[in-house]
């Protein structure tokens, strides 16, 4: 009799094994001649040495299942040991064009045309400047790929960052510590996240510098390296902060700086970082400029008839002067 343990690196066993073990139940009904007992995040095996090999790798193909697609049900079980080509084809196909996997297995894609570019740009080059309206999904799509290139080991890390505009007298009168006061600016950042990496993962990721969210004041001095960066509202960093936060950028790493230029909230909205950057770096090898627009708009419809409305109103401002 042969006996092994598996223990689970970044994963929930209350999340793999099923509510009172249900999943767990459906993987031990394939494998009736193997005892398996599962305590905490280890898992017991005892039975003959072949049998055990073969649970083995195909316990470790659920696992590379689960990690990459964030789901798994009984259907993706049965599937699964009924034909045992599902996971290893559930990656070609219609998931083809899938960036990363959601929490609940619900796929995020790139959805139109400048977000495909977005994807197809990230490949080519170490630096990328999205600019463009509200809603385009520049963000989004952004996050997406870093957490796919963590999970891909492209990267060791993930760091996010934005200018707390208002990190001066306003928000001083917020309550709490500096993080309690930042966190308000930094919120949409987790939100992307919380749809795209489970809670627990996330939480540890965050406390051992996996993935770091921070107000790009707190860049200055670091030298980024092996990292996926991304400074979002890149409009309200003002050209020096744009500066100091480009020249981060260390060994094999990706920063990606989004966007709007149109909603520059700083005093003065010709000293921000973002309109200097895309002017002087537009030549630069290695450097993709992606103009986002209202076509790109994936909330709600009247998102579009609202950012075009505002547009008409600026231009007719314009022709004014």
């Amino acid at each position: 009799m042969t006996e092994i343990i598996i223990i689970l690196e970044d994963i929930d066993p209350v999340v793999l094994f099923g509510t009172n073990n249900s999943l767990l139940d459906k993987i031990r009904s394939f494998f009736p001649k193997i005892k398996i007992i599962s305590r905490g995040n280890e898992i017991k095996c005892m039975g003959d040495e072949d049998d055990i090999a073969f649970f083995a790798e195909k316990f470790n193909e659920i696992i590379d299942y689960y990690k990459k697609y964030n789901r798994l049900d009984e259907q993706d079980i049965e599937k699964y040991f009924f034909d045992p080509e599902h996971m290893k084809s559930a990656s070609h196909g219609h998931f083809e064009e899938v960036i990363v996997f959601g929490t609940s297995g619900k796929p995020v894609r790139a959805r139109t045309v400048n977000q495909l570019q977005l994807v197809k740009d990230y490949s080519l080059n170490d630096l990328i400047i999205a600019d463009g309206p509200a809603g385009t999904g520049k963000t989004y799509t952004s996050i997406a790929l870093a957490v796919r290139a963590l999970k891909n080991r492209e990267v060791k890390k993930i760091v996010l960052t934005r200018p707390a505009v208002e990190a001066g007298e306003r928000l001083g009168f917020l309550p709490g510590d500096m993080k309690e006061k930042l966190d308000p600016y930094l919120q949409p950042l987790y939100d992307a996240l919380h749809d795209m990496i489970p809670f627990k993962r996330l939480e540890t990721w965050i406390e051992d510098g996996t993935v770091q969210i921070a107000p790009l004041a707190f860049m200055r001095g670091r030298t980024l390296e092996n990292a996926f960066v991304i400074l979002d509202e890149a409009q309200n960093a003002t050209m020096s902060q744009l500066k100091m936060f480009l020249t981060r950028m260390g060994a094999s790493s990706k920063f990606i700086m989004t966007g709007d230029t149109t909603q520059i909230d700083l005093p003065k909205k010709n000293e921000s970082g973002l309109i200097q950057a895309m002017r002087i770096l537009s030549n630069i090898e290695g450097i993709s400029i992606i103009k986002f627009d209202e076509r790109d708009i994936v909330r709600h419809k009247l998102v579009k008839r609202i950012v075009r409305a505002y547009e008409n109103e600026e231009n007719g401002n314009e022709k004014k002067k």
